[in-house]
């Protein structure tokens, strides 16, 4: 196979991979019923200053399924830590004792339910589309590459829908991993 072309689907593969990646990543940060520090992953807290990841000033901890402790590592960061919580919008409403802070997480009723699902399908039809780009660049590429035979770049066409049929199936099994969880009561 010509080293372009060779590149030009590594440079796919990637691209697709980088998707599904991503796509994990964000339907972490959608709860499924039972609490995990990951669900804090996204709050910021103003360290001094600037902006600062949660886990960087605090222990975050589950104690059991429906609770989750936020440990300061400075005592004076228990208000800064309760704000960043709130701001970050997650439907969560924290409890400070002085020492800690505990925040229930409610149970998912029905209707949240299916809207965490909705969000967890978007998120993964945001992948498919970075999937479909990858895809498009890639046969843009290979019909650019001048030094490769018709049968060359068409082999390497075939190529690429395979990656993506494959990478759109992963998407879809991971989306359904994630539809199961959400909606398990």
């Amino acid at each position: 196979m010509n080293e372009n072309i060779a590149f030009i689907i590594d440079s796919a593969k990637e691209a697709m991979d980088n998707a599904i990646k991503h796509l994990e990543k964000q339907l972490v940060n959608i709860r499924a019923g039972k609490a995990s520090p990951s669900m804090l992953g996204s709050v910021m807290v103003d360290y001094y200053g600037s902006q600062t990841p949660l886990s960087q000033v605090a222990n975050v901890n589950t104690p059991d399924g429906r609770t989750i402790t936020v440990q300061p590592w400075e005592k004076n960061m228990l208000q800064e830590i309760e704000r960043g919580i709130a701001y970050a919008n997650l439907g969560f409403n924290p409890m400070n004792n002085g020492e800690t802070i505990i925040i229930n997480v409610p149970a998912l009723t029905e209707e949240r339910r299916r809207e965490l699902a909705k969000q967890a399908k978007a998120e993964a039809e945001h992948a498919k589309v970075g999937v479909r780009n990858a895809r498009k660049d890639a046969n843009n590429d290979i019909k650019k590459t001048e030094d490769a035979s018709e049968d060359l770049q068409k082999n390497a066409e075939q190529d690429v829908q395979n990656l993506t049929d494959a990478s759109v199936k992963k998407i879809d099994d991971i989306l359904s991993i994630k539809e199961k969880e959400i909606m398990t009561v």
